[in-house]
């Protein structure tokens, strides 16, 4: 087992105890169910877009993304480059929206559209979102601390999912704004830290770098041809435009943030801050995977001790050296890009820095783990219990009722964290989950933003032909040889869109036809 010198220990109890700290200090200050959920729009601009670029910045980009970069290109980039579109329509359509409207759940206007089916279905959409969504991170976090401590990954998972409830449900969304914006500045330094020490200990330096990245193809950014079975450029900004529209259009932990705001101009302006931090450091990540890549290329030893750690844990650490051997040697990159960043910590960061690293890694999950949570909780009060099960609530109630969501949504996500151990990617089990949750929820609220005229009966039928187009798309590669023709061809990333598609041009060809026949 590893261990972790006193000093990096240190380093990260004293990160700990701030953020637990923050969450105390603004706990005095929670005596409300807006003040939880808003902090009744007393939030500046800038911290705001700082917050929500520290929530798109999870272990997820941290880990998945050099794991990405290391194992395969820059194709994922190209899911960052379609951040600009999402935003735009974001800031010109749905931030006046919901600053109008003044409601504070992003779903409540689908029941006054289609009635409350609609509103529950997308509430239920989110719910499964954010869940997969905390998985995945909490998977993140426990794959790079185990590298470090030695520990088994369960019970990180379930030391940090700890902690970060804590803190989550103490100070609600104030403190998760101003952690968040101590969490992008730190995990950015840990990257730039990281990135430092590759290039200084790479024989060559940056040269050297450039060279191997270019021979074995890292920098691309996917083919361009027409092609929607693998992962080309298109497919990737298809996936990326549409998982950010459904982020900043109508992704509660975003929407919620547009009211944290004094102003609608300061809460458009956040979002803009966030893609102007985001395109740029999420770039950072993927060129410290190109650049793990060649030093590992130039490295045998740390390949092989990575390789080596990988094959013992897809057999076991009793299997015999030949069959251990024989494992190693057909591991490819994309097979333990994932592990990598870990490794390099533990053996080339010096003690003190590596601490500083984790509280990164931490950072970089903490920050969207407890965005998730609050919004989640926000939802599930406002959407479900009190509209459904207690709507006279007192004060105190839907305060007890929040902080209740937030412990019970932060269990559901450790839990989901722990069914993903072994999984090959972070970014690819995140990217499969979210295309298949949201976009049955984003193709209902586009079909009621801009088909005024499309009522409940074509909503509801055009849901439910976009929900088994979805089932279709999602399992179809589990059925048996002798019913190919059934399969999807299309690559899993394309879910979100041709589910959100479907949903929505269905919906406005059922609207005319309906018309036309009711004249």
């Amino acid at each position: 087992m590893n261990s972790l010198p006193v000093v990096d220990i240190a380093v990260i109890l004293a990160y700990m105890l701030a953020m637990m700290w923050i969450g105390f200090y603004f706990s005095k200050k929670n005596r409300s169910a807006e003040r939880f959920t808003t902090a009744k729009g007393r939030i500046p601009g800038w911290a705001i877009g700082v917050s929500i670029f520290a929530t798109f910045l999870s272990s997820n980009t941290f880990l998945g993304v050099t794991g990405k970069a290391f194992g395969s290109n820059w194709n994922a980039f190209v899911f960052s480059l379609s951040m600009p579109l999402a935003a735009w329509l974001a800031t010109k359509y749905f931030v006046p929206f919901y600053r109008n409207a003044g409601e504070v759940s992003a779903y409540t206007h689908l029941e006054k559209r289609f009635g409350p089916w609609a509103r529950t279905y997308a509430v239920l959409c989110f719910l499964l979102t954010q869940v997969a969504r905390m998985g995945s991170i909490f998977f993140g976090i426990a794959l790079s601390l185990q590298a470090l401590t030695g520990f088994s990954m369960s019970s990180i998972m379930l030391v940090m999912g700890i902690c970060i409830i804590i803190y989550t449900v103490m100070g609600g969304m104030e403190a998760i704004i101003w952690t968040d914006v101590v969490q992008g500045i730190i995990l950015t330094l840990g990257a730039l830290l990281i990135l430092v020490y590759v290039i200084k200990d790479m024989p060559g330096g940056v040269g050297a770098i450039a060279e191997i990245g270019k021979a074995n193809h890292k920098f691309g950014l996917g083919s361009i041809s027409l092609d929607f079975t693998s992962a080309t450029f298109w497919v990737i900004l298809l996936y990326g435009f549409f998982i950010n529209l459904n982020n900043f259009g109508m992704d509660q932990n975003y929407i919620q943030r547009y009211h944290t705001a004094v102003t609608q101009q300061r809460a458009s302006k956040s979002v803009w801050l966030s893609v102007y931090l985001y395109i740029p450091i999420s770039l950072l990540f993927f060129i410290i995977g190109a650049s793990l890549f060649a030093y590992y290329n130039v490295s045998p030893e740390m390949a092989n001790a990575v390789k080596l750690q990988v094959a013992k844990e897809q057999l076991g650490i009793n299997t015999d050296p030949a069959h251990l051997a024989a494992a190693v040697a057909q591991l490819q990159p994309s097979d333990y890009g994932d592990k990598v960043l870990p490794h390099f910590m533990v053996a080339k960061i010096p003690p003190g820095l590596v601490g500083l690293v984790i509280a990164a890694i931490l950072s970089a999950a903490m920050s969207t783990i407890s965005s998730c949570m609050n919004a989640s909780a926000t939802v599930f009060s406002i959407d479900i219990y009190q509209k459904y099960f207690k709507k006279n609530m007192s004060e105190h109630g839907r305060l007890r009722s929040l902080h209740s969501g937030t412990a019970f949504f932060g269990a559901a996500g450790l839990v989901a964290g722990l069914a993903m151990i072994g999984s090959k990617s972070i970014l690819d089990v995140w990217w499969e989950l979210s295309g298949i949750f949201a976009g049955g929820m984003l193709g209902l609220f586009l079909l009621g933003f801009i088909s005024r005229k499309t009522k409940n009966a074509e909503a509801s039928a055009a849901v439910l032909i976009g929900i088994l187009i979805i089932v279709w798309m999602t399992f179809s590669d589990k059925l048996n040889d002798e019913y190919n023709w059934l399969k999807s061809s299309l690559h899993k990333n394309m879910i979100i869109a041709v589910g959100t598609l479907s949903i929505f041009l269905t919906g406005l060809i059922l609207t005319r036809i309906i018309s036309r026949i009711r004249k």
